[in-house]
């Protein structure tokens, strides 16, 4: 589950719970008190949150992904980062290694600036 529980926890507590008795003695269940209060009052982090892991969408764990990678599943197991370290370290080929490199923080960038347009445009949130 990760930081982003942890996060979703933190915004939630912070609600007030006098909005959920109110809506108690107005007869809501649980799933109306979920959507009329609980995920309107955490749309912001909602919002945060999604656009950080779109822009952190290119990254994958290149340790495992190092260390778990043989011949059988190389084909399957190929990612950006894995094709760099080969290129770049094995291969002694620096200046291409580090063009691929840049490349992918530029597609993540564009990835977060589009992430956070679309949500500005949306919902009026974003992160800048």
């Amino acid at each position: 589950m990760g930081w982003g529980a942890i996060i979703y926890l933190a915004a939630i507590s912070g609600i007030p719970p006098e909005l959920y008795e109110a809506a108690v003695v107005d007869g809501a269940n649980r799933i109306q008190k979920i959507i009329y209060i609980t995920v309107p009052s955490i749309a912001g982090t909602i919002t945060i949150l999604l656009i950080l892991a779109i822009s952190g969408i290119l990254n994958t764990n290149f340790d495992q992904m190092l260390v778990l990678n043989n011949p059988l599943n190389h084909e399957a197991s190929n990612v950006i980062d894995l094709y760099v370290y080969r290129v770049g370290i094995r291969g002694l080929r620096f200046s291409y290694s580090t063009a691929v490199g840049l490349f992918k923080a530029v597609i993540a960038l564009i990835l977060l600036l589009g992430a956070n347009g679309l949500s500005k445009k949306l919902q009026n949130r974003s992160l800048f």
